[in-house]
């Protein structure tokens, strides 16, 4: 009955909204178009259009937030090859591995082991993240080849004003190519260290009629690097040895179908990861311990015009989930010998569908409101735990709710080169009731090539199910959880210098209140998450970016930060530094290209009282596009230097450190027809 009542709720407000502001016209405008920064000017730097800052299209200097973009151009010539070396690359973006998943940090807080639950993921605006761990997939994980991206869109701070939940740090937005892009059959080979192979095809195109269409599949198979655990370091664990544990499998596929104003998107993704570090007290160097992890989304948007001044953007979606994870553990007391290994299944099923409506009009010549509800039902947030023989169940919970949300948000024109942004957004959720976020900003343009922004915004992350319903094995359940809450304080100057520069400086502050953190009830030593903490952080960032008609062209960043708890204490995984340098060379004309990227991330506390080194990487590619008509080529080497370093290990590692990749090299070759 109340899911009911929310559908109606929703769909009450949608027909409201359509009353108000008028009915169906003229079709939309065409989607933003691909970007090529190596002809920008400053002043295409400046305008660049971007869309997940305030879910329309505006210049970026406009925009609500600083914005970096990462084009599909980039992503070949530095030789991106999952979603987190893009996100490596971002200004005041860090990313951790425990070999198993990949971990981004930003502006100083990526707690080991989270789920990268405090950043919103994005794909052509349909919602990534799952809603039993609130997990944004980012490394080979991601649900879709990154030789798909047309471009992706970092807008850093809070907007949940917009988005919601999980919208707490920033939001990510992939912006996938279309068939117009691809032009025909567009087939890819890649081969590298660790006997690692990656295969895609792809087919797109747009036909006479006005349809569009692009569909591609990805195969990809890794063995791993063998590594070595000095906690592990005695002739009965493999002298700490992990040999052929690290391996990496995976398949994806993605379409996307689009007609006038109907855009129908699918994709899917099947991947299976070995874990090497024997997490969670597992066994050493067994075989059997991994997880797999199964994904698909459907999304059917229309987006038009609701009159001669109104857009209309509607959509529903349906998004599944899936997630097996293989514990091997040793039981002594058990004959015979050898020590008998069982099997300890962590299983999770997700299933959520839903929809939304958003409408923008333009008021009086210098308002623009955007307007629009969301809803979503969870219909399964399963979580499973069983020993596979002999069998044992030892948890089984299935919980359903719904959320739904309201949001407005007004740009105010208040005089020459003077913009008033103003939102705010209601979400109710059935675990908890409702939560009310607001964001303000006040833009300045004094001048032609600069932009003066002051900003206000407050987020929320609720609680999800895995904090709120796991129990078992030590852990006890705490359904009584409320969301976390962030403010942030943020200053940003973007400057053009010359006729291709662009500088920007950006100062932040926020506190995070009622965060949740796992602890250790001391009446019983259960593990329960509780909403105990308070932290707060400032930092400075600068940037600067250029390129020139003659194929130059880089960016560079410089981050300072302080991520601490209210007791003055540093957070861990906190970097106190990071700098960036993209570099750019022309070797040939337009058709030979050679990039160089320095990344370097100060030492970080461990959650086990120790401290990662800090380390500077180099990685170089070389990229060779039309020697012959159609054929693209390149090769890169990553970690340059063969620097050793590591990662910060969560609390379920015996490893207070985990070691990133050293020295690897990759050769890719793609044919389009």
């Amino acid at each position: 009955m109340r899911t009911n009542i929310t559908v109606k709720i929703g769909i009450s407000l949608a027909a409201l909204i359509l009353a108000v502001f008028g009915h169906m016209g003229a079709p939309f405008a065409a989607p933003l178009p691909a970007i090529n920064l190596e002809s920008m000017s400053l002043e295409d730097l400046m305008n660049i259009r971007v869309y997940a800052a305030s879910r329309y299209e505006q210049k970026s200097s406009e925009a609500p937030s600083w914005v970096s973009i990462v084009t599909s151009d980039e992503i070949r010539k530095y030789g991106y090859r999952t979603f987190d070396d893009i996100l490596k690359s971002v200004p005041g973006f860090y990313v951790s591995s425990d070999r198993n998943y990949s971990y981004v940090g930003v502006r100083g807080f990526g707690r080991p082991g989270d789920y990268n639950t405090r950043v919103l993921l994005l794909v052509d605006g349909h919602r990534i993240n799952d809603t039993v761990y609130d997990m944004a997939a980012i490394g080979t994980d991601f649900i879709v080849d990154v030789d798909l991206i047309d471009r992706v869109e970092i807008i850093r701070g809070p907007s949940s004003s917009l988005y919601g939940s999980n919208a707490f740090l920033g939001v990510i937005n992939v912006v996938t190519r279309r068939g117009k892009n691809v032009g025909g059959v567009e087939a890819s080979a890649d081969a590298g260290s660790f006997e690692t192979y990656r295969g895609r095809l792809t087919y797109g195109k747009t036909h006479g009629s006005g349809l569009d269409l692009i569909a591609s599949g990805t195969l990809y198979s890794s063995r791993g690097d063998d590594l070595f655990f000095p906690e592990f370091n005695d002739p009965a664990t493999n002298s700490g040895v992990a040999a052929g544990r690290d391996g990496d499998r995976f398949g994806n596929a993605f379409a996307s179908l689009s007609w006038k104003d109907l855009t129908l998107q699918a994709a899917y993704l099947d991947r299976k990861k070995d874990i090497p570090t024997a997490s969670f007290d597992t066994v050493f160097n067994n075989p059997r311990n991994r997880t797999e992890d199964k994904r698909y989304y459907a999304d059917l948007k229309f987006e038009g015009k609701a009159g001669e001044k109104t857009d209309l953007m509607a959509r529903i979606f349906y998004d599944w989930y899936w997630y097996e994870g293989h514990y091997i553990y040793e039981d002594a007391t058990v004959s015979p010998t050898p020590p008998f290994l069982y099997d300890f299944q962590d299983q999770t099923t997700n299933v959520w569908w839903g929809g939304e409506v958003k409408l923008l009009r333009t008021l009086f010549e210098s308002h623009r409101v955007t307007a629009g509800t969301e809803i979503r039902k969870n219909v399964h947030r399963r979580q499973k735990n069983i020993i596979a023989d002999p069998f044992e169940l030892i948890m089984d919970i299935d919980k359903s709710d719904t959320v739904w949300a309201l949001y407005l948000q007004d740009e105010w024109a208040l005089g020459k080169g003077l913009l008033l942004n103003v939102g705010v957004r209601h979400d109710h959720y059935d675990t908890f009731g409702g939560t009310t976020n607001p964001r303000i900003a006040l833009i300045y343009s004094p001048l032609a090539h600069t932009s003066v922004k002051l900003l206000y915004g407050q987020a929320f992350r609720a609680p999800n199910a895995f904090e709120l319903y796991y129990e078992g094995g030590g852990n006890r359940a705490n359904p009584d959880l409320k969301p976390e809450t962030i403010r942030t304080y943020e200053a940003v100057l973007e400057q053009g210098v010359g006729e291709r520069i662009r500088l920007v400086a950006d100062v932040f502050h926020y506190k995070i209140t009622n965060l949740i953190s796992q602890v250790t009830d001391p009446t019983d030593n259960a593990l329960v998450f509780n909403n105990i903490g308070r932290m707060k952080a400032k930092g400075i960032e600068l940037a600067a970016e250029g390129n020139w008609l003659n194929g130059y062209s880089g960016r560079a960043s410089f981050t300072i930060q302080r991520a601490e708890k209210d007791t003055g204490e540093r957070l861990t995984n906190s970097p106190s530094s990071l700098a960036k340098l993209n570099v750019v060379v022309p070797v040939w004309s337009d058709k030979l290209f050679t990039a160089v990227e320095l990344q370097y991330i100060a030492d970080r506390k461990t959650p086990k009282g120790g401290t990662s080194n800090s380390a500077g990487v180099v990685n170089l590619t070389l990229l060779a596009r039309n020697l012959v008509r159609g054929l693209e080529i390149s090769g890169s080497v990553y970690n340059l230097l063969d620097k050793a370093y590591g990662a910060p290990g969560s609390e379920e590692h015996v490893q207070s450190v985990i070691p990133q990749d050293g020295r690897s090299f990759r050769v890719k070759v793609t044919a389009s027809f």
